[in-house]
């Protein structure tokens, strides 16, 4: 097993609330998760950044009373399921 001790590379992930670490953001580096040309979301359940297009192929949304919601993982469409007026607030 690989075990990460950079402090870096702990404080962010596809669903973390927190920004990208400045020891990352600020190296130059191209962002390999970011697609080029799609429009971006604000999944409502862990903050991360739900990229709508890539999100609807792969199922990860929902509509609720009207207004359509784009997730960043998989394990935040059943969490929304659960309490969909909370997320939607």
């Amino acid at each position: 097993m690989i075990r990460i001790n950079h402090p870096a590379a702990a404080s962010s992930s596809c669903c973390s609330t927190t920004a990208p670490s400045p020891e990352i953001a600020d190296t130059g580096r191209q962002n390999l998760l970011a697609v080029a040309g799609e429009e971006a979301a604000i999944c409502p359940v862990m903050g991360g950044t739900a990229k709508k297009e890539s999100a609807e192929v792969a199922g990860l949304y929902r509509d609720f009373e009207g207004n359509r919601y784009w997730f960043c993982c998989a394990g935040c469409g059943p969490a929304f399921d659960a309490d969909p007026a909370k997320y939607a607030a």
